[in-house]
């Protein structure tokens, strides 16, 4: 039997075939736990916009036991069982996860993007400058991990050269199944305590000089009247972190492999890279970059014909959601002309991605960077994965990019 926890499940390459069976059999599915009572597993398109849509009902909410599969209010946000980490925004329900939301949308706004985008299309520059060609390279280091992190420094109004302890602490974040990233309790102890130093640092120099940058609208928050407290801006601030990074990371990552095994894809966007805009929403719904989300059932319901108790869990796949054959046509085959109106990767309803417009723009100016330079994409050796049911995401991924 298929267990969509495991995360051993995840670590050869996403399981599309086990998860089209079981969606075939029914869109929601119930998937037993050995250390917990199971959960509904939604994996059809349209019950998963009808969960996302519909917060009062399945709730995210940290005391409902929030936004992941584990428990979060028994083990932590990360699964740590850290203690000075508040509540994040993804892990509140409305009305206290929108009034988050009107303050973090300032920084991210189109006109705020605007001026930020010939520095990401500069930065894209810099970096590719340094990806040696025609020869295999691990691409994550020179290009896909430092791209999202730079971009998120600027944001944050933190020291560039912080991306390297950005992508230490954001993989440990996420890694919780990973001993590459969880080597032990006293190491992720160290980590956790190395953080939050910086946030607590950063939370009272943002108050004390507060300006337009992500950090300061997250420090100088007024939640329901009330200034928000250290332990939830740390919360949220790993949030930006982790939303920021791992979504755009991966995107880039799952799409140079398929770009690679469809080299007629590549030659389209090499001819008109006026595709782009277009090619990305592809790009992002072909990865699913993140694997799941859990919400917790406030009442009895019924879903796709399942009977849905008061206090279910019930975890949304994205991967299975995108590859819908009612929604997207042959869903397997990645097509960067094929229209898309809506996909999940980004989430939908209450808690879709606010920073998806950005995440969106890295891909196209990476990819418009690729075009000017590089005629054919080659993996190298098998990837790396991350073991993990959260992150559809790589460790290592060598490639040769052909001029």
């Amino acid at each position: 039997m298929t267990d969509l926890k495991d995360p051993d499940l995840y670590v050869g390459s996403m399981p599309y075939a086990e998860l089209a069976a079981l969606r075939a059999a029914g869109s929601v599915h119930w998937n037993p736990e050995s250390d917990g009572a199971g959960f509904w597993a939604v994996l059809g398109f349209d019950d998963i916009i009808t969960v996302s849509r519909q917060a009062d009902l399945f709730s995210s909410a940290h005391e409902n036991g929030g936004h992941r599969i584990f428990n979060e209010n028994e083990v932590g946000l990360t699964g740590a069982g850290e203690s000075a980490i508040g509540i994040p925004f993804i892990s509140r329900d409305p009305p206290t996860h929108t009034q988050y939301r009107k303050f973090v949308m300032p920084a991210l706004s189109p006109a705020r993007l605007e001026g930020i985008e010939a520095r990401i299309a500069e930065r894209v520059e810099r970096l590719f400058a340094d990806v040696p060609l025609n020869e295999a390279v691990n691409i994550l280091p020179l290009l896909t991990v430092p791209l999202p992190l730079l971009t998120l420094a600027e944001l944050l109004g933190v020291s560039a050269d912080m991306w390297h302890d950005l992508h230490r602490w954001t993989d440990a974040f996420v890694g919780e199944d990973d001993p590459d990233f969880r080597q032990s309790p006293e190491a992720m102890q160290a980590v956790m305590g190395e953080f939050i130093g910086f946030a607590s640092a950063l939370f009272a120099e943002r108050r004390a000089n507060p300006g337009p940058d992500i950090a300061s609208l997250l420090a100088n928050a007024e939640i329901h009247g009330q200034p928000v407290p250290l332990g939830d801006f740390i919360g949220n601030l790993i949030l930006a972190l982790v939303g920021g990074n791992e979504t755009t990371r991966n995107s880039i990552n799952h799409s140079l492999i398929a770009f690679a095994n469809n080299p007629d894809q590549w030659d389209a966007i090499r001819s008109d890279p006026g595709l782009l805009p277009n090619a990305v929403k592809e790009m992002v719904r072909h990865a699913s970059p993140v694997i799941h989300m859990r919400r917790t059932a406030t009442r009895d319901t019924k879903l796709a014909g399942q009977t849905i108790r008061q206090g279910d869990k019930v975890v949304v796949f994205y991967p299975a959601g995108n590859r819908d054959p009612a929604v997207f046509a042959d869903p397997d085959a990645f097509d960067v002309m094929r229209p898309i109106r809506q996909h999940l990767a980004f989430g939908a309803g209450t808690h879709v991605c606010v920073g998806s417009r950005l995440a969106e723009m890295q891909l196209r100016l990476a990819f418009a960077q690729m075009a000017r330079h590089v005629r054919r994409i080659e993996i190298m050796g098998e990837p790396i994965r991350v073991r993990s049911n959260f992150i559809n995401g790589f460790k290592r991924l060598d490639v040769r990019l052909v001029t």
